[in-house]
């Protein structure tokens, strides 16, 4: 309301000055007192009208407000665990045919380029782990099993001596 009254008087004040301004009059040399009030007292009513609905929008907020609250969901958690009589097992078919990158790694070396370079057949290279060590089995390059190394019709093959529990695997994704 107090900012009304100060655009009122703020209106008037400009309408006073317009009044003893000698600009102020037209050309033609006639009064324009009573045009300059009227045009004071239209823009008191457009700044008055203004602060009106700037005033209705905010009480409008405030209900608006005061009507919400907050949301409150149902736990479904005891639903979700709950076993549901159309699916007692479930359905993983879907990803049987996904293919899977395994390898069998015997041990690991760093070498510099030199020493790369300087190799030829019948060079050996030494690895990180001792003979007698198990494999470490990978699938998609993450650790899942370890084993020995088995010969079966001419070719390798890696017995599995010990499953990566899924504790171990999560430490290996950090």
């Amino acid at each position: 309301m107090e900012k009304e009254l100060d655009q009122d008087q703020l209106a008037a004040e400009w309408a006073a000055a317009l009044e003893d301004d000698g600009s102020s009059k037209p050309a033609g040399g006639g009064d324009s007192g009573v045009d300059d009030d009227a045009l004071a007292a239209e823009w008191a009513a457009a700044l008055a009208e203004d602060e009106a609905a700037g005033m209705q929008q905010e009480q409008a907020q405030r209900q608006l407000s005061a009507q919400s609250s907050d949301a409150v969901f149902k736990d479904l958690t005891d639903e979700a665990k709950a076993p549901r009589p159309d699916r007692t097992k479930r359905d993983l078919d879907f990803i049987l045919d996904i293919p899977l990158d395994v390898s069998a790694e015997l041990g690991r070396t760093k070498l510099l380029i030199n020493e790369l370079l300087q190799l030829g057949q019948g060079s050996v290279i030494e690895l990180n782990k001792l003979a007698g060590e198990p494999l470490e089995i990978y699938v998609n390059g993450k650790l899942v099993a370890r084993g020995e190394a088995v010969v079966i019709n001419e070719k390798f093959g890696v017995r599995l001596t010990d499953i990566i529990s899924p504790i171990e695997r999560v430490k290996q994704l950090g």
